[in-house]
């Protein structure tokens, strides 16, 4: 199922969101609710609550005295670390027993007010942010929750700021508008990125792209979008996974397709090969077929390698699962690091994109067309390692 996160800052408008989302058909988990069920009366987490906070946190009919507690907690980084040992994850245990209830082909949708401050954006396909001006924020917890404006600009200023949730975003739903306008850019999401997006994955297939060829500006948002990747990449592979951002996408200022070219490096292709179920359900399925690199000074010989794509069809990705001291892999380290650091090279390889699309119109012919360019770039690149004793890794 595709499991998609859900976040924002308080009064941003993210329950309308949600609801959006729920009459679109999406299954939603609401974190808030959760965070409620798993302290009530007689439950192990109410205990422990008490226990670390003493009864005074407790009504007299034996529930949470949430006011009470969240006095002791505000302001109090040690005492609100304490309570969020306790109900964190008792909160994901739930969120995963009703994900894993959902039908094979839902969309789940997981309502987390604090997805981007306990770090949980790589366990998602999709994180969504919802975000709102803050003054409009302050407006609307005055008049919708009765804080007075000092309250809620200390609530404000206990989450997470706009720009941390807007690097874990690959979703920016803006709320400054009126409910049709939020509404609106929630349908469009669904139809245009969702429900495709959880049928590839379901079926274990990448996003289709046209063979239409289009070489864009830089974008300076392409390094920030390959770390999300790479983090839920590393998320299903496993912590130490190597996975790098490499390719024309992780060169600063370079003319590209928008195409996120990443690198996973293993020791064998057994190994890649054991992984491909665990990258399928992360959202980056196989591309079938037999893939190799252009062996680069040994002319004729190819080296192996496994190719995987992405299910999302809102970001374009490559996934070049490499042996490591392949010379493939090799070549991807060397090329970007020469780019970045020989203006020469970086422009020459920009010319030479804006001519090749120019007689181009298709992937396949423009690919073809740039592999006498790269062999002249492989020995460029290679005296200037010699010159200057780069190493994969070390730039």
């Amino acid at each position: 199922m595709l499991k998609v996160g859900l976040t924002g800052g308080i009064g941003a408008g993210k329950s309308a969101v949600a609801k959006r989302l729920v009459a679109a058909g999406a299954v939603l988990i609401d974190s808030d609710v959760l965070a409620r069920e798993v302290v009530a009366p007689g439950t192990p987490g109410l205990a422990e609550i008490v226990e670390t906070f003493g009864p005074e946190v407790l009504t007299p009919a034996g529930e949470l005295d949430r006011p009470a507690l969240g006095a002791r907690v505000f302001g109090d980084d040690e005492a609100r670390g304490k309570l969020e040992k306790i109900t964190h994850p008792r909160v994901r245990s739930r969120a995963a027993e009703l994900a894993h209830a959902a039908p094979p082909d839902a969309i789940v949708v997981n309502d987390v007010p604090l997805l981007v401050e306990t770090g949980q954006a790589p366990s998602y396909h999709l994180v969504v942010v919802v975000e709102t001006s803050r003054d409009l924020r302050l407006r609307r917890l005055e008049e919708t929750r009765g804080m007075t404006a000092d309250q809620a600009a200390a609530r404000i200023a206990a989450q997470a700021d706009d720009e941390s949730r807007r690097a874990a975003a690959d979703v920016l739903l803006a709320n400054n508008g009126t409910l049709e306008n939020l509404h609106a850019q929630v349908d469009l999401l669904v139809r245009d990125r969702l429900r495709p997006f959880e049928e590839n994955l379901r079926r274990g297939t990448a996003a289709r792209s046209g063979p239409e060829l289009c070489i864009v500006d830089p974008d300076p948002a392409w390094p920030e979008q390959a770390a999300r990747l790479i983090a839920r990449i590393r998320h299903a592979a496993g912590a130490g996974a190597d996975v790098t951002h490499i390719g024309s996408t992780a060169v600063p200022g370079l003319p590209a397709k928008d195409i996120i070219d990443l690198m996973l490096a293993v020791r064998t292709l057994d190994e890649a090969d054991a992984l491909a179920e665990r990258l399928a359900r992360a959202g980056f399925p196989r591309r079938p077929g037999e893939w190799v690199d252009n062996a680069r000074g040994l002319p004729g010989q190819t080296w192996p390698k496994r190719l995987h794509g992405t299910a999302d069809p809102g970001r374009p990705v490559h996934l070049h699962v490499r042996v490591t001291g392949s010379p493939g892999w090799r070549f991807a380290l060397l090329m970007r690091d020469h780019l970045r650091a020989v203006p020469a090279a970086r422009e020459e390889y920009a010319a030479a994109k804006g001519r090749w699309a120019a007689e181009h119109a298709d992937r396949d012919t423009y690919s073809e067309a740039k592999e006498p360019w790269f062999d002249a770039e492989a020995r460029a690149a290679d005296d200037w390692a010699e010159a200057t004793g780069w190493r994969p890794g070390a730039a």
